[in-house]
């Protein structure tokens, strides 16, 4: 390959996914080419979100020597089911840079990157340090607890951070970096109906088989009540009045 494409691809992730035969969306072109090091992908399932996962992890792999990519999900097998992805590019690019060891798990290459796919367990995550990006795959259901225990990773080595995931629920971190403006990430939110593969037809079946909670939770982008709330917050918002006085209030002038 001539340098002055090697130097395209290096400088443009786009170019890259494009030599690799991926043709991408219009939000997977503003994410691949995104300098942002927070970035928040509350996307529809299908929607070829994991795919992006995989072109930015073996992207920096190849152009940035001794680079460390983590690849974190809630189980070891969808951390494999990542890593599969990544296998897929890298080779679909033509092993550019030669591997000098490759596993169900890990892929090292000669430049000294390596990529690293981990179940979502606190005690496997914590020995790794100045990683240059960590992607973080069905980020709604890791543990607020391995979140806190993986952004110091990121410390030193001034890293990445890509979560990617549909919603479950209004709970944990991923909700309050979706839902709280003062959080510093690029956010993407893209629905089933916006991602062109995905047919009317297939939707419209989809709205008659799941429940309405269930749909727009995997469409839609939406955070639902979870199961085991007893009232929604619709309910409790219309249950809130600024009219009455707080009952405690009253108490303390009585007293």
């Amino acid at each position: 390959m001539a340098f002055s494409a090697d130097l395209e691809l290096a400088l443009d992730p786009v170019a890259f996914a494009r030599s690799v035969g991926f043709e991408p969306d219009a939000w997977q072109i503003e994410a691949l080419r995104s300098n942002a090091p927070r970035q928040l992908f509350n996307i529809s399932r299908q929607s070829g979100k994991s795919t992006v996962a995989a072109l930015l992890a073996v992207h920096t792999a190849l152009f940035t020597r001794g680079a460390l990519v983590l690849l974190l999900s809630p189980t070891l097998r969808q951390s494999g089911e990542l890593f599969k992805k990544c296998l897929e590019v890298y080779r679909a690019a033509g092993r550019p840079v030669e591997a000098e060891s490759e596993t169900a798990l890990t892929l090292t290459l000669k430049n000294g990157s390596r990529i690293v796919s981990l179940p979502g367990q606190e005690g496997t995550v914590r020995g790794y340090s100045a990683v240059r990006l960590l992607v973080i795959d069905e980020a709604s259901r890791v543990s607020d607890n391995l979140y806190a225990s993986c952004r110091p990773m990121l410390a030193i080595s001034q890293g990445r951070l890509c979560a990617l995931s549909t919603p479950w629920g209004m709970r944990g971190w991923w909700y309050e970096a979706c839902v709280r403006p003062e959080e510093a990430w690029e956010r993407f939110e893209v629905k089933a109906t916006e991602i062109p593969r995905i047919s009317a037809e297939f939707l419209a079946e989809e709205r008659v088989a799941l429940p309405r909670r269930i749909y727009r939770q995997e469409y839609e982008c939406s955070f639902e009540a979870t199961e085991d709330q007893v009232f929604s917050l619709e309910d409790v918002d219309r249950a809130i009045t600024h009219d009455v006085a707080p009952l405690f209030g009253n108490f303390e002038e009585a007293s």
